[in-house]
């Protein structure tokens, strides 16, 4: 009845499962339940409701309220049971042969007030405790798998960007411009829902926006804003007309079997003024340099420097990356199953540079009253450095 044909095999969720339990042993968790549709689709396969129990040791426990049918069908999760209320959860555990924790762990970044405190009266004698960094930690590093899919995704990515070109004209609003490319993306695809993980953050495909739009910041965590189609969205494109001489930034994401590729390419109707053609060239040199020092080691937040270095010498620090206190204090992000993952290639950034890890490099200057211009590039971390995985022409595409 359920097509299970792209279900994650069993041996990569046992892997994945196996990599966090380390963590929840090195870090004297006895265990964690996972609810997020996002972390249950990685370590379960699907993203039907449920909770996962995995325990610090031993096999997880897949509790599913609906669709208990179609869980059994897709996850490759050994253990699943049905239950109707999260007050079962204790006595199901017992019942399969599970103590329970006496640490328990939790997506607390993630995960609503209310579940918190509905489990904290379940599991009164336990100690619970946010494991989300750690779950995020195991989803930085990608499988062979894993990677994959997102090199499918990023080829889709390019063929949008070729597509994007075909349906641009003057007069076309932006979005019946992003409409049109949405629609190729559809044909090829593209699942539709782009998952973030910030509270409050949400995308629909992504920005395309014209000249001035692009330049008018708003609430989400990106250099780029636009007005949208009304305030309720107050982001991406909307209905000012896209006219001759403007940058058109198109900076899209494809959602491929759960995972993503972030990609950014600059279109024009007609020649641009050579000042924007200057910029968005110093952009593709700052990308460049990224590509040949993000290397296996390499703190991400000395990549950020290094890129706001390069900017200010370039005399575009007032506008890279945003203007004034709208400024975005990234350069690059992780990418994943979520657009925001581990690691951010941001300012104080810690984290080191894994091979495995996916991310997407966006050098972007922000010029209000004028546009954006610049770059956007998923890539693997290999052991000699990046791999670019989306390459469509950088050059601004002149239509």
């Amino acid at each position: 009845m359920f097509n299970s044909e792209n279900s994650t095999p069993a041996a990569e969720l046992e892997k994945r499962i196996k990599k966090f339990q380390t963590h929840l042993g090195k870090n004297n968790i006895d265990g964690a339940l996972i609810i997020q549709s996002t972390d249950l689709f990685y370590f379960a396969g699907t993203i039907q409701q449920a909770h996962l129990y995995i325990p610090a040791d031993g096999e997880p426990i897949l509790m599913v309220r609906k669709s208990y049918e179609r869980a059994l069908a897709e996850s490759g999760i050994k253990r699943i049971i049905s239950f109707t209320s999260q007050k079962q959860i204790p006595g199901l555990l017992r019942e399969n042969g599970y103590n329970i924790p006496g640490v328990l762990g939790l997506e607390t970044d993630v995960m609503p007030a209310n579940f918190y405190f509905a489990l904290r009266e379940c599991f009164e004698n336990s100690k619970l405790t946010d494991v989300s960094h750690f779950i995020r930690l195991v989803r930085s590093v990608k499988s062979g798998y894993e990677i994959e899919i997102i090199k499918k995704a990023a080829f889709f990515s390019d063929m949008v960007a070729e597509k994007a070109k075909e349906h641009l004209e003057e007069g076309i609003t932006e979005i019946e411009f992003a409409g049109k490319v949405e629609a190729e993306a559809r044909k090829l695809g593209h699942q539709g829902i782009i998952r973030m993980r910030l509270w409050g953050s949400e995308l629909f495909y992504g920005h395309i926006m014209a000249g001035p739009s692009a330049a008018i910041p708003s609430f989400l965590s990106s250099p780029t804003g636009g007005l949208g189609v009304a305030q309720a969205i107050a982001q991406g494109p909307g209905f000012m007309t896209i006219q001759k001489h403007q940058p058109v930034l198109v900076d899209y994401v494809f959602a491929w079997m759960g995972y993503l590729s972030d990609h950014t390419r600059i279109f024009s109707i007609g020649d641009l003024p050579d000042e924007l053609i200057k910029a968005h060239r110093a952009m593709l040199d700052i990308h460049a340099m990224i590509k040949k020092e993000a290397k296996p080691g390499v703190k991400a937040g000395d990549l950020y420097e290094m890129a706001t270095e390069m900017a200010e010498r370039f005399g575009y620090g007032e506008h890279f990356m945003g203007v004034g206190d709208q400024k975005i204090r990234f350069v690059g992000h992780g990418i994943g199953l979520e657009l925001d993952e581990y690691p951010f290639i941001a300012k104080g950034q810690k984290m080191a540079l894994e091979e495995g890890m996916s991310i997407a490099i966006e050098p972007k200057l922000v010029f209000p009253g004028t546009g954006v211009v610049g770059i956007e590039n998923t890539h693997l971390v290999g052991k000699d450095g990046l791999i670019q995985l989306t390459v469509a022409d950088e050059q601004i595409t002149i239509v």
